[in-house]
């Protein structure tokens, strides 16, 4: 098992908080981390469905085979458990008790906020850190490389072709959430709004237009893409609040937390068809942000991440808020840099004054430098920066 950094997280908040809830994408490891972590604890998984089946028709009886607690896999099938587990956790006393896991963020969020508030940590576990191969020296060492082949833990563990397994990554999860949570009729036309998606990555968010290209209405194309939303197969990154003085673009722009599922999705078959490819910058754009949020979740934090455009075109791809304190990102995929990769960075940090802290610029290259208050990241060392 490659270790994972958020490990080390849940071990602390089980010693602080009686039931602990990872959440994440299906197929991100959050199962084998908590049998890892927890391997002491009884495990169940409700998608089984005699287990589902009797948690549903006794709650109580079900709940009374674990004294000590259990891992329960899957939790968002029986919201209708939450309730129960309250009082149980608050009978009881004890940290750690229960450890709930779930793919569907806006599934448990709900259950947990409803029933469960104040007696739960969260913690939203990805797909593996570019840090967490590089550990473990299993890291691919091209950018195209891992552009393509993503960081989803079965490619990893078993050297899997990832053009076959997206392809059935698609079908067997994405497909399967949809027809869970909304009531697709035409899965082609939703197969299509994904696929559109992935190609308005990195882009502000326009539900109008993409609900039209995929000829479907805004409704629709709201709700469908809050399944992706709930699958962890997108987010969306906000535009920050501030505006010092000018106005800003309050829209907010698409992402994808996987770039391997991104690349397959618009036909991408082989590393080496990135090197030519008009999305390629934009892959890397929704890599670094990814990333980024990783470190946050791992330390089961929210994400402080957003990015910054005034209507007059400045713009920074990334704002770090650290509170007294903002840190604008720059990502170019390119290889070389130029000194216009900068110009971004000086201009905002001239009109933030005393909040801004020096830049960043992550880019395609292999040499870290400085110009002036500014540090160009190479690729490879954005998991060990401090951003």
């Amino acid at each position: 098992m490659i270790a994972r950094t958020a490990a080390a997280t849940l071990k602390r908040l089980a010693g602080q908080y009686p039931v602990v809830a990872l959440t994440g994408p299906r197929q991100s490891g959050k199962t084998t981390l908590a049998r890892a972590v927890f391997g002491h604890r009884p495990y169940v998984s409700l998608e089984d469905p005699d287990q589902r089946e009797f948690a549903l028709a006794d709650p109580r009886a079900f709940l009374r085979q674990f004294p000590d607690g259990a891992v329960l896999d899957e939790a968002q099938r029986c919201p209708e458990l939450f309730s129960y587990l309250q009082t149980l956790v608050d009978l009881d006393g004890r940290m750690g008790r229960f450890i709930l896991t779930g793919s569907q963020q806006f599934g448990l969020l709900a259950g947990i906020t409803q029933s469960l508030a104040g007696r739960v940590a969260t913690v939203s576990l990805l797909p593996f850190s570019y840090g967490e191969l590089a550990r473990a020296d299993r890291q691919p060492r091209d950018l195209d490389a891992l552009l393509y082949t993503g960081l989803y833990p079965p490619i990893h563990d078993r050297a899997l072709e990832p053009s076959i397994w997206y392809g059935n990554y698609v079908q067997s999860y994405v497909e399967r959430d949809v027809r869970q949570m909304v009531n697709v009729r035409d899965l082609t036309a939703f197969q299509r709004f994904v696929r559109l998606c992935a190609g308005r990555m990195g882009q502000l968010l326009n539900l109008s237009g993409l609900g039209a290209d995929a000829g479907i209405t805004h409704n629709t194309a709201k709700a469908w893409l809050s399944v992706l939303e709930a699958s962890y197969i997108v987010h969306l990154l906000p535009s920050h609040h501030r505006n010092f003085r000018k106005r800003v673009v309050r829209a907010p722009k698409l992402y994808f937390f996987d770039t391997g599922l991104a690349a397959w999705l618009l036909e991408i078959r082989t590393a080496s068809q990135l090197r030519s490819h008009p999305l390629r910058g934009a892959l890397f754009e929704s890599w670094v942000v990814a990333e980024l949020m990783k470190k946050r979740f791992n330390r089961g934090q929210r994400s402080n991440i957003f990015y910054w455009r005034d209507r007059s075109g400045l713009e920074v791809d990334v704002l770090i808020d650290e509170g007294d304190t903002m840190i604008p990102v720059e990502i170019k995929a390119g290889t070389t840099l130029n000194s216009d990769f900068f110009q971004g960075l000086r201009r905002w940090t001239e009109l933030a004054g005393e909040v801004a802290a020096p830049g960043r610029l992550v880019y395609g290259g292999e040499q870290r430098q400085s110009r002036g208050a500014h540090a160009a990241i190479p690729w490879q060392e954005l998991s060990h920066t401090d951003i």
